[in-house]
């Protein structure tokens, strides 16, 4: 129910937008956020957005390179990536939460970003 796109393939230093919408089944979302899984890793948080109040969160290696942004009221979400590193190759996911607490209900299918050195 959730659509990610905009992965592909850059090199070092470039920027890539990602996207994300909701399709199908509507649904109220409460955070919406940015998850990546590289080459032999786990999944790992990367950003997220909670609509109530516009706080924004990410994971200290994306710090000050990375922007989420998006809609809640339609539920997308986008992530900004610039000054790409070779360490940010992985599939990326986006996630929604409809609740405070607890885990994320809704996933996309993930995009894959491949930066080059």
């Amino acid at each position: 129910q959730l659509q990610a796109y905009g992965g592909g393939l850059v090199q070092a230093w470039d920027s890539l937008r990602l996207s994300c919408a909701a399709s199908g089944r509507t649904f109220s979302s409460h955070v919406m956020g940015w998850f990546r899984q590289g080459p032999g890793k786990e999944r790992e948080f990367v950003a997220a957005i909670k609509w109530s109040g516009g706080n924004t969160y990410y994971t200290d290696s994306v710090k000050g390179r990375f922007t989420i942004s998006g809609d809640g009221a339609k539920n997308t979400v986008y992530l900004q990536m610039n000054s790409l590193k070779p360490e940010d190759t992985a599939v990326y996911y986006c996630g929604a939460r409809t609740s405070p607490t607890g885990g994320y209900e809704y996933w996309g299918q993930g995009t894959l970003v491949t930066v080059s050195s």
